[in-house]
């Protein structure tokens, strides 16, 4: 069965969301939606459906094929088949076809997923030998990236298709496709893949991982295989961190893991074929798996490392468990019955999350702060130091990557030292935090928002005079610096 006229309904309507002026444009389609002809066939007239794949290479260039019957250059693309799923699918096929790239060299478009950029209502000229007057098509595309650096060599069908070219944006055939990906280049439409799922690899601290048995069901992805918890992001997710967040409610209502930082990115393939980065967070939790309200899949279960080998697991879920389990030991006894994988920490031993903070002064004295995003899932709305977490790395390695990928400054490791230290903890049940405060005496660069998912804003601050909203440790650790005092803790009661 071709795409139902629900999910083109669907479609369409998500689309015109995104771009309302266009309603009166396709009049047309709306009118084919409503009718009882198959909107897809290509004997429903005055127009009907068709689906094209609009195929970005990281130079921000469009693959453009020359069309033998027309002699235009057009995006790869073509009419709708019985066996298209979706109409993503038909567009995944069609360049398939007709360019020869396999669906695994292709993944989606974090700015568009698998919504369709452009909609365009185009005429086509009346076909004799075919019997066809002439009539539109409703032609929906779709975007997507290249996983490898280099665009994969062709195969062009030569049948329907004479050459090809990639076009820069600026150069692409289609007015109303161009306008729309030179809107999208500011909004990072760059052809650089990144991650468009997220999945949380749970675990207890004691050497067990919490596993989800998939539905067996048509259309469901990796279906009745031990899996992850997750899913993919939608466009009113802030970040993948709030994907995660909203895949669990969906999914596990009530299960709620402590401490979820990313561990890895992934790669998976889709149900329609497509290469899919998948971050992967680590989180830990110890509760009870079988009490879990699960409203998709058939089960939780507890894993030990021992057990992968007698699973039917996704692919590359055993080796990433593995890994996980080498880099993080377990640290406390198991519940009765569960053993520990790779051994303990000392009894009584309390892992810390380390995190490295950049306190840096213009040459007025004012300090740099960043505004967290309303949606951020740690102090939203909030001004804090530029920081992140320590991965496997030094401290000060972890403060020159975080201070180039958050804002865009280069510091040299020998110009940093540790100017105060926090030692924190948020509540009894919350995990302790060491914070490292390092100050950079020199750097290059104009801090930039480059993580605009995490930080709205840069701005340089007196620190006798900040905002009302800092986060607390943050302002604890600037009075200290101010006060000449190396140490400062928070929440272990006042000193």
């Amino acid at each position: 069965m071709p795409p139902s006229r629900s999910h083109i309904r669907a479609t369409i309507e998500t689309y015109l969301a995104r771009h309302a002026e266009e309603r009166e444009a396709l009049d047309g389609l709306l009118a084919v939606l409503d009718g009882t002809e198959e909107p897809t066939s290509r004997a429903t007239l005055p127009g009907h459906v068709t689906c094209s794949a609009v195929v970005i290479d990281r130079d921000r260039r469009v693959l453009h094929i020359g069309h033998r019957v027309t002699g235009l250059l057009l995006s790869p693309g073509g009419h709708v088949e019985a066996g298209d799923r979706t109409l993503l699918a038909a567009a995944v096929r069609e360049v398939c076809e007709e360019a020869g790239i396999r669906p695994g060299a292709l993944c989606l478009t974090p700015q568009f997923l698998g919504e369709p950029i452009d909609v365009d209502v185009h005429d086509i000229d009346a076909n004799p030998a075919k019997g066809e007057p002439a009539h539109q098509h409703f032609d929906f595309r779709f975007a997507f990236y290249l996983p490898a650096e280099q665009p994969p060599a062709l195969a062009l069908q030569d049948e329907e298709v004479a050459g090809a070219q990639w076009l820069p944006y600026a150069d692409v055939r289609s007015p109303t496709l161009r306008a729309k990906l030179l809107d999208a280049e500011a909004d990072g439409l760059d052809g650089r893949p990144e991650p468009v799922n997220a999945s949380a690899l749970i675990h207890d601290g004691a050497g067990r991982y919490l596993l989800h048995l998939r539905d067996d069901r048509e259309g469901i992805w990796e279906p009745w295989v031990f899996a992850l918890l997750g899913g993919g992001r939608t466009r009113d997710d802030s970040c993948l961190e709030a994907t995660l967040w909203r895949e669990l409610a969906e999914e596990a209502p009530g299960l709620r893991p402590a401490d979820l930082m990313p561990f890895a990115v992934e790669e998976a393939t889709s149900v329609d074929g497509l290469a899919v980065p998948i971050q992967v967070f680590g989180g830990r939790w110890s509760g009870d798996a079988e009490a879990v309200e699960l409203r998709e899949g058939v089960l939780l279960k507890w894993c030990t490392v021992d057990m992968l080998d007698r699973l039917r697991l996704s692919p590359g879920l055993g080796e990433l468990i593995h890994r996980h389990a080498a880099e993080r030991p377990a640290t406390k006894r198991p519940p009765h019955g569960a053993r520990p994988l790779l051994g303990e920490a000392p009894a009584g031993t309390e892992l810390h999350i380390v995190g490295v903070h950049l306190h840096l002064q213009d040459a007025r004295g004012r300090i740099l702060l960043g505004l967290r995003h309303p949606s951020s899932a740690f102090a939203p709305d909030t001004w804090h130091f530029l920081a992140g977490h320590c991965e496997r790395e030094a401290a000060i390695d972890c403060l020159v990557r975080e201070a180039k990928e958050e804002a865009g400054l280069t510091i040299a490791p020998e110009d940093v030292e540790l100017v105060h230290t926090v030692h924190l903890v948020d509540g009894p049940t919350a995990r302790p935090r060491i914070g490292l405060v390092f100050q950079a005496r020199s750097w290059t660069g104009t801090p930039q928002v480059l993580e605009p998912d995490r930080c709205s804003e840069w701005r340089w601050w007196d620190p006798k005079v900040l905002p009302a909203a800092v986060v607390p440790y943050t302002r604890r650790a600037i009075d200290g610096i101010l006060a000449g005092r190396p140490y400062s803790e928070l929440g272990w009661g006042e000193r």
